[in-house]
């Protein structure tokens, strides 16, 4: 019964903004981590002779812990108490931050990462879980579209803050960032945050965490390393069997248990299922895109840190500003139209940027970037709000949780397979020929680890940077050639399937509910 009391009395507590205020320092930590990571591998690769399947890691790592550990993070949350383990999450977070900060190796940065996932997972649905704590239904549509915006606003902050940093500072200093951020964050919900459970939740889940956790890793493992290895290598074949043996039993034990950690019924409806598609294959596109371009623009094009992030800008702009302006289109046009338009623009600045040579120089980059925006933004948005309005009301908690898990599982997936396209083409592209056996390896690792060699190979140094700059180009534009196909035949299915809803938009009280994990105080 006291929880309840501290519950509505937060509600008139003009202090309920300061705590609003600190969830937005948590999600904006969240929103540009991954960002600023990206932005942070060629300096990294350079410091720490990081491959290019290395680098994935460092990006994977987080991505693939999250997604297996969101839904039974935000159940623990329900029961023990979401105060107490959002504290713990940024804890979390902050430890694999300070381990980041101190790593001399790549497996410590990888370990650091995984950790920092484990902190996320906890951080990222308790912070929406909350917010029925703190404001009522007339405040809450407020709260949570500020606390949407600070995971937005991160895109941007992030490669500009990670650019600064790296000039100013050594590689560590894009983990020490959080730090700051954190510790206002911990103390914040200490002193305003009310305590809130649902003891009637379902219960963790351990095998089901397990099978997620390690189906994903097995998965992303395979595809990292079969650039190197070779698709048809003894390892690389028996971990993709792991990886379906275990996601099938993850989809079996789902399906038949009384009350599902993640609710696989919600895909055999329509709308949901192909919404959530095109949220993934959204997902999908941005985190390979993210995860090729910085090495572009530093090693190819010659820009440092900072510069690399302020030319990610354009395509970050373009995203905010269709985002922003996808509600009224969709409400004039219908949802269907405008995922299926969105992802048309999407294919067309994929395929208009797999046209890049190495001479084209940052401004044609530019317009295919700002292109490539528009279209993430007009797809991903109505995607999103058609798939929540898909969901029944009393589903919407385990609906947006599932939709969540799929976006992360696109970006890991991502990651891996565009990745290790570019790392196997640029490998076989590259001109060793007079390196020693040593040193030609060496280079085939990635293009910043190729002009690290080039700078020390006297008569050839020109011949080796010039091939690796060709073979870097010729790999990003074979990945943004498969980028467009798959978002070209994604609008075609769109256009083809996806319910005609005259608005397509979730009803601000399933947006609502969905935002906030279907959670209540005890006792409302």
């Amino acid at each position: 019964m006291a929880t309840v009391t501290l519950a509505e009395e937060a509600r008139h507590d003009p202090r309920r903004w300061w705590a609003l205020g600190a969830l937005v320092a948590s999600m904006l930590v969240l929103g540009f981590d991954m960002t600023i990571l990206n932005v942070a591998l060629p300096t990294m690769a350079e410091q720490l002779g990081a491959s290019t399947g290395e680098q994935q890691w460092m990006a994977d790592s987080y991505v693939v812990v999250f997604a297996a550990l969101m839904l039974p993070a935000g159940l623990l949350g329900d029961r023990f108490g979401r105060r107490r383990m959002l504290i713990a999450g940024l804890l979390v977070f902050l430890a694999g931050s300070l381990v980041g900060t101190l790593a001399g190796d790549v497996n410590w940065v990888v370990a650091a990462r995984a950790v920092m996932g484990v902190g996320g997972a906890l951080v990222m649905p308790l912070a929406l879980s909350v917010l029925p704590s703190l404001f009522g239904p007339d405040e809450r549509t407020k709260a949570v579209g500020i606390i949407s915006a600070a995971s937005a606003l991160g895109l941007p902050l992030g490669p500009i803050i990670g650019g600064f940093l790296l000039n100013h500072f050594w590689w560590g200093s894009v983990f020490l960032v959080n730090v700051p951020m954190v510790a206002i964050g911990v103390a914040a919900c200490v002193l305003l945050l009310p305590e809130t459970r649902d003891p009637a939740s379902p219960k963790v889940d351990a095998v089901s965490t397990a099978l997620t956790a390690s189906g994903l890793a097995a998965l992303v493992y395979a595809i990292i390393e079969a650039p190197n290895r070779g698709w048809g290598d003894t390892l690389v074949l028996c971990l993709f069997a792991a990886a379906a043996v275990l996601l099938t039993g993850l989809v079996l034990r789902e399906r038949t248990a009384v009350r599902p950690m993640l609710d696989m019924s919600l895909l055999a409806q329509r709308g949901f299922l192909l919404n959530t598609v095109a949220a993934t294959l959204v997902m999908f596109v941005l985190s390979g895109l993210m995860f090729v371009l910085p090495p572009y623009l530093q090693a190819v094009l010659g820009h440092d840190a900072l510069g690399t992030g302020v030319r990610l800008l354009p395509m970050m702009g373009g995203l905010m500003v269709a985002a922003k302006a996808a509600q009224p289109v969709v409400k004039r046009f219908g949802a269907r139209a405008v995922v299926s338009a969105g992802l048309v623009v999407l294919a067309f600045a994929a395929l208009l940027g797999s046209r890049t040579t190495v001479d084209s120089g940052y401004g044609f980059t530019a317009l295919w970037l700002s292109v490539a925006g528009v279209g993430f933004g007009f797809s991903v948005v109505p995607a999103m709000d058609g798939a929540l309005a898909a969901l029944p009301a009393d589903r919407a908690g385990s609906g947006s949780g599932l939709l969540m898990t799929l976006r992360q599982v696109g970006s890991a997936v991502g990651i891996a397979l565009l990745g290790s396209l570019l790392a196997g083409t640029f490998r076989d592209r590259l001109d060793v020929t007079g390196l020693p056996a040593r040193a030609a390896d060496t280079a085939g690792d990635s293009v910043v680890a190729a002009h690290l060699i080039a700078e020390k190979a006297g008569p050839g140094a020109a011949r080796l940077a010039a091939s690796a700059d060709a073979a870097y180009v010729h790999g990003m534009t074979l990945v943004l050639l498969v980028c467009g196909i798959a978002s070209l035949v994604s609008a075609l299915l769109a256009a083809a399937f996806l319910p005609s809803a005259p608005g397509g938009r979730a009803t601000p009280r399933e947006e609502d509910r969905a935002m906030a994990t279907s959670v209540t105080d005890t006792g409302e």
